[in-house]
C-alpha cells in the first residue's frame, strides 16, 4: 500500500504553504515535547517536595502516557473527519489548558489527573502533524520533512531544559509548568498561516461524492481490508521502541543527579547536550531513510540504541558519560522516520487516525515503564532498569521485519514521474 500516499497526496499546493505547514507543525511538535518534558525534568524536586517513593512518582509519568494513548483515537479520528488544521489547534489547546492547572495543583491526585488531561492533547500532535506533512511533500522528500518536523522532539526537549536549569533552583516546579502558556503561539501560527491539508478537502470531497453522503472514518477501518495485521505490528513496534525511550527518558534527569552525582545546574547542560545528538539523529536516519527505505533505517536505529544503553550505563567517568549521551540518543531518533513510514501504511482517509493510533498507543502501551523502573530502582539501581529496556529494543526490531517497506528510492522516483507526466 505504498502507493497511498501517491501524486495526489504531494505537491498539493504552493511552495509557501508547504513551508508554513512544515514551520507551523515543527513549531507545534516542539512546544508538545517541551510539556512533555517538563515532568521529567521536575520530577526530582516534586519527589522532595512532596516526599514521594519512586513508585508514586512513576505513575505521574503513567497517567501521561494513559492519557496520550487515548488522545491518539480520538484526536486522529476527530483530525480525519473535520480536519488537520482544527484538530492540531484542539491539541495545541487542551494539552498548554492543563499543564497550565498543573501549576497550581495541590495533591499529588490533582497533579495526576491533570497530567492526564493534558496528555489528551499531548498525544493528538504527532499523528496530525505526520499526516500535514506527508500530505505536502512528495515521496522522495517525505521522510526527510518528517523527520525534520518531529526533530523539533530534542529541540523543545533542550529548551525545557534550559528553562528547568534557570527556573527549578529560582522559581520552584510549578513556575515551570505556567510555561504550558507557549502554546498559545503556535495556535496562533497554525490559525493565521497555516490553511487545512488540500489534500485531505480533496479526498473527502472525493469519498462523499462517490459514497453519496457524509464520508466518516472510524476506527474500526484500521482493522480491516487488509489492514489489521499492519496496525497490529506498528503498534507494537512503537510499544517497543518507547518502552525503552520513556523509561530511560522520564528517570534520565533523577539517574544523573542520584547515582552519577551531578548538580541541578550540571544535569540540565547533560540533557541539552544529549538532545543535540538525538537531533542530529533525526536529520540523518531521515535523509538515508529517503535513500535506503524507512524500514532498514528503522532496524539500524533499534540495534544501534540495543548497543549503546548498557554501555551507556557501565560508564562510570562522568566526562565519558558526558560524550556518549549524544551518541546514544542520536540512534533514539526512529519517531521521526515513523512519521512518513506509518503515514505511507494507511490510505488519505485514514493517514491521521493511522499514523496516530500506531505511535501514540505504543505510546500508551508503554506507560506503565516509567512506573516499572521506579520499582526496579527500588529494588536494585536505576542503571540496572535502563539496561533491561535494549531487551525491548530488540523485539521490536524482530517486529519490524514482518512490516512491509513503504517507499523505496525507485517508488519515490515513479511518483515524481506521474506527478510531472
Amino acid at each position: 500500500m505504498s502507493d497511498h500516499v501517491s501524486n495526489d497526496d504531494t505537491e498539493s499546493g504552493t511552495k509557501s504553504v508547504k513551508w508554513h505547514t512544515l514551520f507551523g507543525s515543527f513549531f507545534s511538535y516542539t512546544l508538545d515535547a517541551m510539556d512533555f518534558m517538563f515532568l521529567a525534568l521536575a520530577l526530582p524536586v516534586i519527589i522532595k517536595e512532596w516526599n514521594m517513593s519512586l513508585g508514586d512518582a512513576g505513575l505521574l509519568g503513567t497517567s501521561t502516557l494513559i492519557g496520550v494513548g487515548l488522545s491518539s483515537i480520538v484526536l486522529g479520528w476527530f483530525s480525519d473527519n473535520y480536519g488537520r488544521r482544527l484538530a492540531l489547534l484542539v491539541s495545541l489547546g487542551v494539552f498548554g489548558l492543563f499543564t497550565v492547572a498543573i501549576a497550581v495543583s495541590q495533591t499529588w491526585e490533582q497533579f495526576m489527573i491533570l497530567r492526564f488531561l493534558a496528555g489528551l492533547g499531548l498525544g493528538g500532535v504527532w499523528g496530525i502533524a505526520s499526516a500535514y506533512v506527508s500530505e505536502t511533500w512528495s515521496a522522495k522528500h517525505r521522510a526527510r520533512a518528517t523527520s525534520f518536523v518531529l526533530s523539533a522532539w530534542p529541540v523543545g526537549y533542550g529548551l525545557a531544559a534550559l528553562l528547568a536549569a534557570f527556573i527549578l533552583p529560582q522559581y520552584g516546579w510549578r513556575a515551570l509548568f505556567a510555561f504550558g502558556l507557549a502554546s498559545i503561539l503556535a495556535m496562533i501560527y497554525i490559525y493565521f498561516f497555516v490553511p487545512e491539508s488540500k489534500v485531505w478537502l480533496e479526498n473527502k470531497s472525493k469519498r462523499e461524492r462517490e459514497l453519496n453522503r457524509p464520508a466518516r472514518v472510524s476506527v474500526k477501518e484500521l482493522f480491516s481490508g487488509g489492514l489489521a495485521k499492519r496496525t497490529i505490528l506498528a503498534t507494537f513496534v512503537s510499544c517497543c521502541t518507547l518502552t525503552a525511550y520513556w523509561g530511560i527518558n522520564t528517570w534520565l534527569p533523577t539517574y544523573l543527579t542520584k547515582e552519577r552525582g551531578l548538580s541541578v545546574d550540571k544535569m540540565g547542560v547533560f540533557l541539552i547536550v544529549i538532545n543535540i545528538g538525538m537531533f542530529i539523529g533525526y536529520q540523518l536516519f531521515g535523509y538515508v531513510a529517503d535513500k535506503i527505505g524507512r524500514k532498514k533505517i528503522c532496524l539500524l536505529s533499534f540495534f544501534g540504541a540495543a548497543v549503546m544503553i548498557p554501555l551507556y550505563v557501565f560508564t562510570q567517568n562522568v566526562t565519558v558519560l558526558f560524550w556518549m549521551g549524544p551518541l546514544l540518543f542520536l540512534f533514539f531518533s526512529q519517531a521521526g522516520v515513523f512519521g512518513a513510514y506509518f503515514a505511507e501504511l494507511y490510505p488519505t482517509h485514514l493517514r491521521s487516525m493511522g499514523a496516530g493510533f500506531c505511535f501514540n498507543v505504543g505510546r500508551g502501551l508503554s506507560a506503565f515503564a516509567p512506573f516499572l523502573l521506579g520499582h526496579i530502582a527500588t529494588q536494585y539501581s536505576l542503571g540496572t532498569g535502563f539496561a533491561l529496556c535494549a531487551i525491548t529494543l530488540i523485539i521490536g526490531a524482530v517486529l519490524t521485519v514482518f512490516l512491509p517497506e513503504t517507499s523505496t528510492p525507485a517508488q519515490a522516483a515513479s511518483q515524481e514521474r506521474e506527478a510531472t507526466a
